[in-house]
């Protein structure tokens, strides 16, 4: 196999790496606002919220922002793969990221 080619395979196996990356990071990023939002509404509209009620809750809005996300996968997956083009022009803030998230 010629040098070129593994270069090649490399450069689509890191593009692939990069990718679940960071769909996992957007992802993530999306569910938790989701369930800030709605964590955040509930406290506001009952004024409190115990310790029993909190774990209920946070099963409820886990699997809810989890549907929610996986409504949208196809503009979450769009979105990740323009991250992934915009990030190959700054090499340092795409390697901060690759290395810390």
């Amino acid at each position: 196999m010629c040098t070129i080619e593994k270069q090649a395979v490399i450069q689509a196996l890191l593009l692939s790496t990069w990718l679940q990356r960071l769909y996992f990071i957007i992802r993530s990023f999306f569910m938790s606002l989701l369930g800030v939002v709605i964590t955040f509404v509930y406290i506001m509209y009952f004024g409190k919220i115990d310790i029993y009620l909190g774990l209920i809750l946070g099963v409820i809005v886990f699997v809810a922002t989890f549907m929610i996300t996986r409504l949208f996968d196809v503009q979450i997956v769009r979105a990740t793969k323009s991250v992934v083009r915009w990030l190959g022009k700054y090499d340092r803030l795409r390697d901060f990221i690759m290395n810390h998230f």
